[in-house]
C-alpha cells in the first residue's frame, strides 16, 4: 500500500510542477520609468546674433545652466538640485556679483577679465 501511495504522491507532485511551468506565460516587462525631463534646446550666440553687453555675456557664460529665462532650467542644470529662484527675494545686485566672482556650489567663479561687474 505504501508503494502505490508514494507513486501517486510523486506523480501528483510532478504533475503540479509540470502544470505550473509549461502553461505559464512569461512575465510582462515592467512599464518604462518616467526618467528625466527632455533636455531644452540650447540657446547659442548664433541664435541671438544681436545680443550685446550683459546679454551676450549671459549667453556665452551662464545660459547652459541658468537657462534662457535665468531660472535654472538650462541643459546642465538637469544634473543638479536647483532651487526655485523666483521665490528668492534676497538676490540683489551685490549678491549676484559676489556669486559670480567666487562661484557657488557647482557654479565656477567668473573672473573680471571675462565678464565685467557692469555686465553682471
Amino acid at each position: 500500500m505504501t508503494k502505490p501511495l508514494t507513486f501517486a504522491a510523486a506523480a501528483l507532485l510532478l504533475g503540479t510542477f509540470a502544470a505550473c511551468s509549461s502553461g505559464a506565460e512569461e512575465a510582462a516587462p515592467p512599464p518604462p520609468r518616467g526618467g528625466p525631463a527632455p533636455a531644452p534646446d540650447p540657446v547659442t550666440l548664433a541664435m541671438r546674433p544681436d545680443a550685446q553687453g550683459g546679454e551676450k555675456a549671459y549667453v556665452e557664460k551662464c545660459i547652459m545652466c541658468h537657462g534662457a529665462n535665468g531660472m535654472g532650467s538650462g541643459l546642465l542644470a538637469r544634473r543638479m538640485d536647483v532651487p526655485d529662484l523666483e521665490a528668492r527675494k534676497d538676490l540683489d545686485k551685490n549678491y549676484v556679483i559676489m556669486a559670480a566672482r567666487h562661484g557657488i556650489g557647482n557654479m565656477p567663479a567668473i573672473p573680471r577679465g571675462e565678464v565685467s561687474d557692469e555686465q553682471l
